[in-house]
């Protein structure tokens, strides 16, 4: 086991040792993603994340959002099935419970603006009894007002250096050592900057990526690529290092070719790309 005095580097080479889950024969064998999340003003956070959860191999993609984004992510997201449900939820969060729970993954947070909203779309995993989350923005940041038992076992959490920040009351000192204190804290795998950390304390380390990555839309394909692993069936650990490694990757290859100003849906049609790279299938 790694300490965080001295965390596993992630590499190709680590990630080639660790594989990929065999794709099976139809997309139901590679997994199913649910994206909770969404609003008015930012509707294209759900299809960033749910295209990315799709461009690292998972099977099918479902979207659960407002009814104010919903038809602009029905224009932009035609691969997915998507479900309109209310703040207030209702009669709507009944009907998209079997969904839920049918999902591998369910992802909560990419483009909702509004804690309330962000603590019900929460309550929504207990009531579906969903088996596998990732939380993301907003469900990071009201994750202190949530008892964790309403939570699935099986929680990763990706978060920046602010809402890691707001969880441990103080600001980041050392990204690897704080994750671990927050993995801990929330008996959930931490993925931070450029940590990877357990429960247990395990730990890794994942280049974060250039300046590059700085741009709107970037954390929503980072969060729609670890769910996508996950979904497919990888440990928590190792499917939050493949999709950090692969999204960071993502941005160093635009970066090479593009320079500064890339943007993050370009960033999500680079990701099989950088997963061909870490097979080592090309270059």
């Amino acid at each position: 086991m790694s300490n965080p005095s001295d965390p596993v580097a992630v590499t190709p080479g680590l990630l080639r040792t660790w594989g990929l889950p065999e794709p099976g024969e139809s997309k139901n064998s590679r997994g199913r993603v649910m994206v909770v999340g969404g609003s008015r003003t930012s509707p294209g956070a759900v299809v960033l994340a749910g295209e990315a959860a799709l461009r690292v191999g998972a099977g099918k993609v479902g979207v659960v959002t407002s009814p104010g984004a919903a038809d602009a992510v029905r224009a932009s997201f035609p691969e997915a099935g998507i479900h309109e449900l209310a703040a207030g939820g209702g009669a709507t969060a009944r009907e998209v419970v079997a969904d839920l729970e049918a999902a591998d993954v369910v992802l909560v947070g990419p483009g909702i603006d509004d804690p309330e909203v962000a603590r019900a779309r929460l309550g929504l995993l207990a009531e579906a009894h969903v088996r596998c989350a990732v939380l993301d923005a907003f469900a990071v940041g009201v994750l202190p007002q949530i008892d964790r038992r309403a939570l699935p076992a099986s929680l990763i959490v990706n978060m920046n250096l602010d809402e890691a920040a707001l969880l441990l009351g103080r600001e980041v000192d050392d990204p690897i050592r704080d994750a671990v204190d927050i993995a801990a804290r929330l008996d959930a795998v931490v993925h931070c900057y450029e940590a990877v950390a357990t429960p247990a304390g395990a730990v890794w380390r994942v280049a974060p990526g250039g300046p590059g990555l700085g741009t709107a839309g970037s954390g929503d394909v980072l969060a729609g690529a670890i769910a996508g692993f996950a979904a497919r069936g990888m440990d928590l650990e190792r499917a939050a290092s493949w999709g950090a490694w692969c999204h960071g990757r993502s941005g160093d290859r635009l970066t090479e070719r593009m320079g500064l100003g890339f943007l993050a849906r370009e960033l999500a049609s680079e990701l099989p790309y950088a997963v061909r790279e870490a097979e080592g299938s090309a270059s």
